[in-house]
């Protein structure tokens, strides 16, 4: 039987974040002893992703970034692009392989982490602590016995919810015959691609340099689609919008991200939690989950060597979440054309405004100034049905 302080169940962006901060020595602190259970190669285990971010100046996980921007832009479906400094921000792209990579050195230099690769079959709660019941790659099974489980396995289903929408992306890191890309610049929204019947979709651009990218084509929907129809959607935007030329395919992504208003519980025991986008992390109206994930490991880790409970804090205000699920009624209900709206708000509010908004960084002030350069009408019809709109599981 293996015992320990915390078991960190899943070795993805929330697992490697709470076993990097929680990995080292530190003086006039308790350090606990952590083992990570990363599940073997194979359906279990994440692929290779991106996580975009935005910090002012120098970061945590810097050594990791692929590249960063100082400029954003948003393509309306025809006209002149929205840009815009974010100044002191600056946009951030990780490549999960680099990430996992400067986690895998700091723990393998630290005397209280141990990575252990297995299955989780179950987590079983006793008392004072949790049994984590292990299937290790040769069949053989174990118990380990922790005082917390900290698990960041995707939920089985979603929540009951009002309105869930699915963020499903493909993406291709490319590389150019000839300079096609502005370094200095990233295109988070380009609303120049085929709109769908239902929901809406855009590109996503961004340039490591002249000649070399991450090319996305997302869409916003009320269901998964098929993935054949992304692939062609993408080398569509590719070819007709973009106009790259002859290019070269180095890497693909593809994901699906549920932006969803169903309440994310983070509390699975007690002395289990959950921790990542199964715990909320997620930001319901955009899909960016690395900063969530950053603010709940840090509060876990800081709890911890303090001696304190480690219940995970919301990722996202009771605000922040109220105003998300207004914007969500309002796109699924087709009240809210996506790209106007979206266009509309990068065009009136700064976009530095517009990400410390997304990171809940703004004030109520500033808030209600960016609602009022929302569609008002369509966004206040939404907001007073949501009190009586019943939440139901995912069909």
């Amino acid at each position: 039987m293996l015992e320990t302080d915390v078991a960190v169940v899943g070795a993805g962006a929330a697992g490697l974040s709470l076993a990097h901060r929680l990995s080292g020595h530190l003086t006039a602190m308790r350090t606990p002893s952590v083992v990570l259970v990363e599940a073997p190669p194979g359906p279990l285990r994440p692929p290779p992703r991106t996580w975009c971010f935005w910090e002012p100046g120098r970061g945590r996980f810097d050594a990791a970034v692929t590249a960063e921007w100082g400029r954003l832009r948003v393509r309306p479906p025809t006209g002149a692009p929205v840009e815009g400094d974010i100044t002191p921000l600056r946009y951030k792209m990780i490549r999960s392989d680099d990430f996992e990579r400067m986690v895998a050195r700091q723990l393998r230099r630290s005397p209280n982490v141990r990575r252990v690769e297995a299955t989780v079959e179950t987590v079983e709660e006793v008392r004072e602590g949790a049994h984590v019941h292990l299937r290790d790659p040769a069949g053989g099974r174990r118990v380990l016995t922790a005082r917390w489980v900290f698990d960041s396995r995707p939920l089985g289903s979603l929540p009951a919810a009002r309105t869930t929408l699915f963020q499903q992306f493909h993406g291709w890191f490319v590389r150019t015959a000839r300079p096609a890309f502005e370094p200095g610049a990233a295109d988070l929204m380009d609303f120049r691609t085929a709109q769908p019947s239902d929901g809406l979709s855009f590109g996503y651009v961004l340039p490591i340099g002249a000649q070399e990218a991450l090319v996305e084509y997302t869409e916003f929907a009320p269901r998964p689609r098929p993935a054949d129809g992304y692939e062609k959607a993408l080398r569509d935007y590719v070819d007709d919008v973009l106009r790259l030329g002859d290019l070269r395919i180095t890497a693909t992504e593809t994901g699906v991200i549920p932006m969803t208003d169903a309440p994310m519980p983070r509390r699975a025991g007690t002395s289990v939690f959950r921790i990542g986008a199964a715990g909320g992390a997620t930001r319901p109206s955009t899909g960016y989950t690395f900063s969530g994930i950053q603010r709940q490991t840090r509060a876990v880790a800081d709890a911890l060597r303090r001696g304190r409970r480690p219940v995970p804090p919301a990722a996202h205000s009771a605000r922040a979440r109220a105003m998300d699920s207004v914007l969500l009624r309002a796109l699924d209900s087709g009240r809210a054309d996506g790209p106007a709206l979206f266009c509309g708000l990068f065009g009136h509010v700064p976009m530095e405004r517009i990400l410390r908004f997304l990171d809940g960084r703004t004030t109520l002030r500033e808030d209600l100034h960016i609602g009022l350069r929302t569609p008002v009408a369509p966004m206040l019809r939404s907001a007073l049905e949501l009190p009586g709109l019943p939440r139901r599981p995912f069909p």
